[in-house]
């Protein structure tokens, strides 16, 4: 068995199955500010109401962040030792500030917004709720940042032992591929915490409980998901994607399954990849449209994977064209979902029309589908390199770790997180079973105030 190839799988599912975490956490941070602070407004008790039961939902995925968060860590040492050897002076930087100042920032005000509201008062507690936004965001802008990094490197030199050595601070955090691929990814998290609260919201409309959250869920779902959904696709989609094709054009044509030059380069809606012949089969494709959003213009031409030498391809061609185009289609499906939801709340509808209800309250899961295609996209797309152009996947591996030593700790891992899944699953049925209401507690608190 090649132990490479198990070494990546061993990472891909630890590190998808921590994504489901964080990337509500991260939608539910901006919603939940909002909440607070429409609870500041003279009878605001439903909005504040609404915000201590997402508080609560939002602790769960914290808490569960964390734990499939910390084997990432690890693996880098374990997994990935001469990667750590060569780039851990530069990535170390970013990963370590999300430890030291966001991670931090971001649980310590957590405690207060779950525990402290009595103590802290209304404004302490839309403070707090401000600061859980931004430690949150700043977390997720320099993990972002460390794998912008493997995607674009910039801002560091080759040291005297042939390792990279960090050279331009500014440069490395601030870099065009960073911001760019943070902004996309951050909305793409509101899109899920959107769906989330939309959703729940649909769900108590269904069943006729809790009324008054389920209009305000419904409302600040649907609004939010849709102005989300838009910036996803554009601006910062459309950047992201020119991005792409400026610095790693070969990426580009492996997403598209685009083999050959020229211009007018058409863009595939559908169609199946055939490596082997070279082709897209059975193709639906809109002329010129590929040449316009990598370039701006119709008549640009696109480069083909021709174009460059196949140990420079990615080595899974098939998957990532797959998980590109599900990535594409399912944010165009999200336009159109919050686009009739917002017609519908516009004109007071929304609550009392039940099939769009049931849309709502049923799609919640593909924006985590959306978002995961979205990462495999970026990484799949970075491959055969771990660090783009400077080292390859295969060289960045522990020597000593065997493939059996890496499948016995996957299978590890799948069992654990199986348990994971289900508590995590449990505890936010509770909830939801629950409720929001000024006088609910959840178990955390009931606990506490017992104690």
């Amino acid at each position: 068995m090649d132990p490479v190839f198990w070494h990546r799988l061993q990472f891909g599912f630890t590190i998808t199955f921590h994504y489901l975490f964080p990337q509500l956490t991260l939608g539910l941070a901006l919603l939940i500010f909002v909440m607070k602070t429409l609870g500041l407004r003279r009878g605001g008790d439903g909005w504040n109401d609404a915000a201590r039961f997402w508080i609560r939902i939002f602790g769960i995925n914290f808490a569960l962040g964390v734990v499939t968060g910390i084997p990432m860590e690890f693996q880098f040492g374990t997994n990935w030792a001469r990667f750590s050897r060569y780039a851990g002076n530069v990535v170390g930087q970013t990963l370590a500030m999300e430890s030291v100042f966001a991670f931090f920032l971001e649980s310590s005000f957590l405690f207060l917004l779950v525990w402290g509201e009595k103590r802290i008062g209304r404004a302490g507690h839309w403070l707090s709720s401000l600061a859980l936004f931004l430690g949150s965001w700043a977390s997720a802008y320099f993990i972002v940042t460390t794998n912008a990094f493997l995607q674009h490197p910039v801002g560091h030199v080759v040291g005297p032992g042939g390792t990279l050595q960090l050279a331009d601070l500014g440069a490395f955090v601030l870099s065009p591929w960073a911001i760019a691929q943070f902004l996309h990814t951050i909305l793409g998290t509101v899109v899920t915490g959107a769906f989330v609260v939309a959703a729940v919201g649909a769900f108590y409309a269904l069943q006729g409980l809790h009324a008054d959250a389920a209009r305000r869920f419904l409302a600040l779902g649907v609004w939010c998901g849709l102005i989300a959904a838009l910036l996803v696709a554009f601006p910062t989609g459309d950047r992201q994607a020119k991005l792409i094709a400026a610095y790693k054009p070969v990426s580009l044509a492996a997403m598209e399954g685009r083999f050959t030059s020229g211009p007018y380069a058409e863009i595939t809606l559908i169609g199946q990849p055939n490596v082997r012949e070279r082709r897209i089969d059975n193709p639906i494709q809109v002329p010129g449209m590929l040449s316009f959003l990598a370039f701006g213009t119709f008549h640009t031409a696109v480069p083909g994977l021709q174009e460059f030498p196949e140990d420079q391809w990615p080595d899974n061609i098939e998957l990532l064209y797959y998980c590109f185009h599900i990535m594409v289609g399912l944010g165009t499906i999200f336009i159109g979902v919050m686009a009739l939801a917002g017609l519908l709340q516009a004109r007071g509808r929304l609550a009392t029309t039940r099939p769009m209800l049931w849309v709502l309250m049923l799609a919640f899961p593909f924006p985590y589908i959306a978002n995961t295609a979205g990462w495999l996209t970026a990484e799949l797309g970075r491959q055969p390199w771990v660090v783009h152009g400077l080292m390859r996947t295969r060289d960045a591996a522990s020597p000593q770790v065997h493939a059996g030593s890496a499948l016995f700790t996957l299978i590890g891992f799948a069992g654990l997180y199986l348990v994971l899944g289900l508590l995590f699953l449990f505890l936010i049925q509770r909830e939801i079973a629950h409720g929001p209401g000024g006088g609910h507690r959840s178990g955390a608190e009931a606990e506490a105030h017992r104690v």
